[in-house]
């Protein structure tokens, strides 16, 4: 019986930015078995791939290819032909000097079945990421995309350089600054002004974004000063005045920042998401690691007898997910806390004990073991049987504290934060970010756990540090790290919101 033939996906993967990427090649990358992909590919899409699925890279630079154009071609025939589901992964859009057609028609030659995802092309999104329309009613009405690494002096060249210079509005070359002097050269030769507008955008719709406006006369000399390199396109045209009103991603005030956020390997990565909305490129370094106990007995036998307490008291999202756990283990649930009285240190916290259907009744100011004992202290826990559920590590201000105040307290840990074993590898890591993000005293021993005091402290790294309260940067300083920023409310939210609030002060001055 003949094996039947897979499929072949030629899936646009955008101009960069990992969200401009459509539903349908998202969706595509999910099912694939086998994803062949180029180098322009934001490496956040790759991740969205199946665990299973097969990856091979096959990036092309303008001075080196990792496999040849043919040999690409066939790869993908080769791959059908074992009956495998194929997505081939191209930056931009596909037909948009993607050479795209040449891998179908072989596909079409060996009668594989195929589909075509049209993606965003760099022509446009990146010009729009630079505050410039290539189209604009009273500017333009025509724009022509071209390839920039074709020499406008070549005896047969495809460009119709005494046309285009004069008969078209806007003009993109993709891929044009190797070959700029030409470009520009030619243009004003076949009657383009020399005062025209132009840009050349490098990097386009990432967090490095970095453009050159200028005009026709002195982009080359702009772009040289500004160390412009691939990879990165030109636009030409009077569309490119409207950059000084029209130009907003340039503007986010963490644009060009590169982050560190050390927090532990089970978290969503909330705080890159919303720092990255700003502008910044965040990397995660996971430096602590939630984990369960071994033994459960006591938090067992705790919740078998919780008709004793009057107070149950959450200090973090992770100690709740914990304690659910434990009851629906014994085969309880909410019901059992029926007359007990709920704290949560914090409003994640306290979402996350909400989500069980159970009301909090207390949530301090200060989202600390201090703000909640300066709480409780009004609630008159003299004589009260009070539950902690927290982190093995824990400290003990808030049971020392109630205790204090003539409260019967029981804590019992239900996980413990398990410090990162093995070093970071990769040489010279720490001196690439601009801000290391601290959101426990954990990830600050973790940071010393993974690199040695030297690297930290090497005169190549200039990085600040963020800190998500006092607690965290009591411990920072006790490991000789200055905190530059430090969070007015003790959340992910209030430290995104604290590292934004620094930025767009010291943009200002």
């Amino acid at each position: 019986m003949a094996q039947a033939k897979g499929k072949v996906y030629l899936v646009g993967a955008g101009p960069g930015d990992p969200e401009l990427i459509t539903l349908k090649g998202a969706r595509l990358l999910k099912e694939a078995q086998v994803v062949v992909y180029d180098r322009l590919v934001n490496p956040r899409i790759i991740r969205e791939c199946s665990a299973n699925a097969e990856l091979i890279y096959v990036g092309k630079a303008s001075d080196k290819h990792t496999l040849p154009q043919d040999k690409i071609n066939a790869l993908l025939v080769r791959l059908a032909k074992k009956g495998k589901i194929v997505v081939r992964l191209k930056g931009g859009d596909p037909f948009v000097f993607g050479r795209g057609g040449e891998e179908i028609l072989l596909l079409v030659k060996n009668k594989i079945p195929f589909e075509v995802v049209p993606g965003i092309t760099s022509a446009i999104a990146v010009p729009s990421y630079a505050g410039i329309p290539v189209t604009h009613r009273g500017l333009t009405s025509s724009l022509g995309i071209f390839t920039g690494q074709e020499d406008p002096n070549k005896k047969d060249t495809s460009i119709a350089w005494e046309k285009i210079s004069t008969g078209m509005g806007t003009l993109v070359f993709l891929m044009g600054v190797e070959n700029l002097t030409n470009i520009v050269s030619t243009l004003i030769k076949y009657g383009r002004s020399k005062t025209t507008p132009c840009c050349l955008v490098q990097w386009g719709t990432l967090n490095r974004q970095k453009s050159c406006p200028g005009t026709l006369a002195d982009i080359e000399k702009k772009v040289k000063a500004a160390g412009m390199s691939p990879p990165a396109i030109l636009v030409v045209g009077e569309v490119v005045s409207l950059r000084d009103k029209l130009n907003w991603f340039e503007k986010k005030p963490l644009l060009g920042k590169k982050i560190l956020v050390t927090l532990p390997a089970e978290d969503n990565s909330r705080l890159s998401a919303m720092l990255e909305q700003e502008g910044a490129e965040c990397a995660a370094l996971p430096l602590i690691r939630i984990k369960a106990l071994d033994d459960y007995a006591k938090l067992d036998d705790k919740i078998k007898n919780i008709d004793d307490f009057h107070w149950l008291i959450f200090t973090s999202q992770n100690g709740v997910r914990f304690f659910q756990q434990r009851l629906k283990a014994q085969k309880k649930d909410v019901r059992v806390l029926a007359g007990i009285k709920v704290a949560a240190i914090g409003p994640k916290t306290r979402e996350a004990v909400e989500a069980l259907g159970i009301t909090v009744d207390l949530q301090p100011k200060d989202f600390l073991q201090e703000g909640l004992l300066a709480a409780l202290k009004k609630q008159n826990v003299k004589g009260r049987n009070i539950l902690i559920v927290r982190a093995r590590e824990a400290r003990d201000v808030l049971p020392q504290g109630l205790e204090k105040l003539g409260a019967g307290v029981c804590v019992v840990s239900v996980y413990q934060a398990e410090l990162r074993k093995e070093k970071v590898s990769i040489p010279a890591f720490l001196a690439g970010f601009d801000l290391v993000t601290f959101t426990s005293s954990s990830c600050v021993q973790g940071l010393f756990q993974a690199f040695s005091r030297k690297e930290i402290f090497s005169r190549k790294n200039r990085f600040k540090i963020a800190s998500i309260g006092p607690v965290t940067s009591a411990t920072c300083r006790k490991y000789k790290l200055k905190p530059e920023i430090e969070a007015k409310s003790y959340t992910l939210d209030g430290l995104a919101q604290a590292i934004l609030g620094y930025y767009k002060k010291h943009k200002l001055r």
